[in-house]
C-alpha cells in the first residue's frame, strides 16, 4: 500500500506539472514549492520551541485560527509554523501576523517529510479538519511528537470505515488525539479502534463570533442599503448568480442585493454586472450609478464579506450547486437566516440550521422564488429564523478553549 500511495503522490505531481501552463493555481502550487525545503531549513534553524499548524486551504485556516491565537496568548515564547497545501490559502494568509513562519506544505514523500520535520523540530503538530498525509504523520509518530487533529468531521462513507480501509486507518492511529465536531464522528472512530477522541465542536464558531464582534460599518454599504431589505449572497458561483439575478430582476422594487462572488476576476465580476437587468455597481468602482439608486452591488474585493452580512435581512450561501456550500456560520452569527443549494450534506452546521428552521435548501429557481417570497413577506418567520440562527452560533462558541485545556497539559511539560 505504501508503494501505491507513493505512486499516487507522484502521479498527482505529474498532473499538476502538466496542467500548470494553463492553470494558474497549479502554476502557483509548483512555484511555491521550488526551493521550499532549503527555505524551511534556513528560517527554522534556530532553537526556539515551535508548534506546527497545518491547514489545507483558507477555510481550514479560519478553523485553526482561533486556536492559534489562543496558543499565542497563552504561550508567547512559542513560535508558530503555519503551512498550507493550497495556493488559495497561502496567498491570502502568507503575511498573517499570528504565525512566525508560513510555508507551503512540501509534497508528501518520505524524504520531504523527514527534512521538513527535522528542520522545524516542532514540539507539537496540529492538523486542521481533513489533512491526512501518510509520510508526515509517520515521521511525527516515529519521533514521538504529539500530533492532533482538530475540528474533524467524519462520515460513514469515508474509506477509513470500509472493510478495505485498514491501511488508511493507520493515518488516524498516528494522531495523539482527535478533536471532532460531533458524536457521530466519535462513534465512527471508536468503531475502528480509535479511542483517543473528544467531541469539542467546531472552532469556526469561535472565529465567526470574534469577527462579528469586531465588524465595522462600511460607509458605501450604509448608503447602498439605506434602510431597505437586502439579500447578501456570499461566495457565489455562476449557477447561484443566475438564480439570484432572476429573482432580483422580478423583485427589484422591494429588495436590494449584494453579491460577493467566490472568484473576483474582472471577467467574473463583469459577467455578473452584464447579466443584471437592474442598475448595478461594484464595490471598488461605485461611480456611474448612485449607490442609493442601484439595486445590485457586486463585492469585487476580499476582506469585507464577513462584515457585509450584517447588512442583510437574510443570506444566500454559494457553492451548493457545485462541490459544496461555503461558510454558513459567517452569516448566521448576525442573526439572519441562510439559504443555500442542494449540496450541503457534508456540512454539519448546515444540517443543524435546517433542523432549527434557520437554514433552507433550494434546488431550483421556483423553490428559490417561493422561499424568498415567504421569508420576505412574513416578518415573523424571518425574525424567528434569524433568532434561531444567531442562537445556534452562540451555543457553539468555546471549542478552542476546550481543545487548549487538553493540549496545554502536554505543552506545559515541554516548555
Amino acid at each position: 500500500m505504501v508503494l501505491i500511495y507513493n505512486l499516487g503522490i507522484r502521479i498527482y505531481l505529474l498532473l499538476i506539472w502538466l496542467v500548470s501552463p494553463v492553470n494558474p493555481k497549479a502554476k502557483s502550487w509548483l512555484a511555491g514549492r521550488r526551493g521550499l525545503l532549503d527555505e524551511v531549513e534556513l528560517l527554522a534553524q534556530n532553537n526556539d520551541p515551535k508548534i506546527w499548524v497545518h491547514c489545507s486551504s483558507l477555510g481550514e485556516f479560519e478553523q485553526g485560527r482561533p486556536l492559534i491565537e489562543r496558543i499565542r496568548e497563552s504561550y508567547p515564547t512559542l513560535k508558530v509554523v503555519l503551512t498550507f497545501f493550497s495556493p488559495s490559502g497561502y496567498k491570502v494568509r502568507k503575511n498573517y501576523s499570528g504565525a512566525d513562519y508560513i510555508f507551503y506544505l512540501p509534497l508528501d514523500t518520505k524524504r520531504n517529510a523527514k527534512r521538513f520535520v527535522e528542520a522545524v523540530k516542532p514540539k507539537m503538530a496540529i492538523f486542521v479538519k481533513y489533512e491526512f498525509w501518510y509520510h508526515f504523520l509517520s515521521e511525527l509518530h516515529a519521533r514521538e511528537i504529539p500530533t492532533y487533529l482538530i475540528s474533524a468531521n467524519f462520515r460513514e462513507t469515508q474509506i477509513f470505515f470500509k472493510p478495505y480501509g485498514r491501511w488508511y486507518r493507520k493515518f488516524l492511529s498516528h494522531f495523539t488525539h482527535i478533536f471532532v465536531q460531533n458524536h457521530l464522528s466519535l462513534e465512527l472512530l471508536n468503531s475502528v479502534g480509535i479511542k483517543e477522541v473528544t467531541v469539542t465542536g467546531d472552532t469556526r464558531f469561535d472565529r465567526v463570533s470574534r469577527v462579528a464582534s469586531e465588524s465595522a460599518t462600511i460607509p458605501l454599504l450604509d448608503t447602498f442599503c439605506d434602510g431597505e431589505k437586502v439579500i447578501v449572497a456570499g461566495s457565489t458561483w455562476p449557477k447561484d448568480e443566475e438564480l439570484l439575478l432572476n429573482y432580483l430582476s422580478a423583485n427589484a422594487d422591494r429588495v436590494k442585493m449584494i453579491i460577493a462572488p467566490h472568484e473576483i476576476s474582472p471577467s467574473r465580476v463583469g459577467s455578473i454586472v452584464s447579466a443584471s437587468k437592474v442598475e448595478a455597481i461594484c464595490f471598488t468602482r461605485p461611480e456611474g450609478t448612485s449607490p442609493k439608486q442601484a439595486r445590485l452591488l457586486v463585492l469585487d474585493t476580499i476582506g469585507f464579506l464577513s462584515s457585509t452580512y450584517r447588512y442583510g435581512c437574510l443570506a444566500y450561501i454559494g457553492g451548493g450547486f457545485g462541490a459544496g456550500i461555503h461558510n454558513t456560520l459567517e452569516a448566521a452569527v448576525f442573526g439572519i437566516p441562510v439559504v443555500f443549494g442542494p449540496n450541503y450534506l457534508k456540512f454539519q452546521e448546515a444540517m443543524d440550521l435546517i433542523a432549527l428552521g434557520a437554514g433552507f435548501s433550494i434546488k431550483s429557481q421556483a423553490e428559490l422564488n417561493d422561499l424568498l417570497d415567504r421569508l420576505l413577506n412574513d416578518p415573523t418567520l424571518l425574525s424567528q429564523a434569524g433568532e434561531s440562527a444567531g442562537a445556534y452560533v452562540k451555543s457553539g462558541v468555546g471549542s478552542s478553549e476546550k481543545i487548549l485545556s487538553i493540549i496545554s497539559n502536554r505543552l506545559n511539560k515541554m516548555l
